[in-house]
């Protein structure tokens, strides 16, 4: 098994990396791999063969997205595209991650499953979203997994915006009205491989296990790390972003976990670990 990482800076692509680094994979990264040209990653399939392509590439900037959708675009639904066609043409197995922002956190009986339509709110959801419609046109050999509130080693994450926050100010304010699954790379890694081992196909719900608000996320983070600092919770509105958010968008890792027969890490577990390391 030969495996092509794409998107080797990000912290997912990291993760992967520490993770494989007793198998035989590639890493690149965009200047060796801009997804959204399609030439160049025909060219990289045929420098590099890889049997399995895990997609970490990402336009994750939500607010941002608002005003250059045409880049999280490229990223996000063509560079997807243009992966699983040169999977497909390559008999390369594809792997891809896409978000609980595909939903509108509308839904009222319980945990968002892989049955549940999507609905994205914003911009970036609706790149998300259409990247995993166009991944499935163009091959059946994938693993689509949806993510959420993912934190690892890096700076594009709410744990690492914590802690600047924190440097500076005695007092924070953080939502108690977004909730979903904070969840790490190294879960995601880890169910990763273990379904490609299983030979795994389709689209499941990749997150650790319980549900969370920002704000408990924040308290957690800070009592585990020793942090005193005032946190008061706070709804959403008042930060005025760009990107409308859904409120309530937790998935369910049941069918996934069910599969695999293992129990995912509830979320404040996960993270004690992550933080003490």
């Amino acid at each position: 098994m030969k495996y092509l990482i794409i998107g080797k800076n990000g912290q997912l692509g990291k993760e992967f990396q520490k993770k494989l680094d007793n198998k035989k994979f590639v890493a690149l990264g965009r200047k060796e791999c801009d997804v959204s040209d399609l030439s160049q990653v025909l060219e990289v399939f045929k420098n590099y063969k890889p049997s399995v392509v895990i997609n970490c590439s990402a336009y994750n900037f939500v607010d941002k997205a608002e005003e250059d959708y045409i880049d999280a675009f490229k990223v996000n639904a063509l560079g997807v595209r243009n992966l699983a066609f040169a999977s497909e043409k390559n008999n390369a197995f594809f792997v891809h991650f896409s978000t609980d922002y595909v939903f509108d956190g509308q839904k009222e009986d319980g945990l968002y499953t892989e049955e549940d339509k999507p609905n994205p709110l914003n911009l970036y959801g609706k790149s998300k979203l259409a990247g995993e419609e166009w991944l499935k046109e163009e091959t059946e050999d994938f693993l689509l997994f949806r993510v959420s509130w993912v934190y690892g080693e890096g700076k594009q994450n709410f744990i690492y915006k914590l802690f600047h926050w924190a440097k500076s100010n005695p007092y924070l304010k953080v939502a108690y009205d977004e909730i979903s699954v904070p969840t790490s790379t190294r879960t995601i890694v880890d169910i990763t491989l273990k379904s490609l081992e299983k030979g795994l196909k389709g689209l499941y719900h990749l997150t650790n296990s319980g549900y969370a608000s920002r704000y408990e996320w924040a308290k957690k983070v800070f009592e585990v790390k020793g942090i005193d600092r005032f946190i008061k919770p706070v709804p959403s509105d008042i930060f005025n972003l760009p990107a409308k958010r859904p409120k309530f968008s937790p998935m369910s890792n049941r069918k996934i976990s069910d599969l695999l027969n293992i129990e995912i890490n509830n979320w404040d577990k996960e993270l004690e670990i992550f933080l003490k390391d």
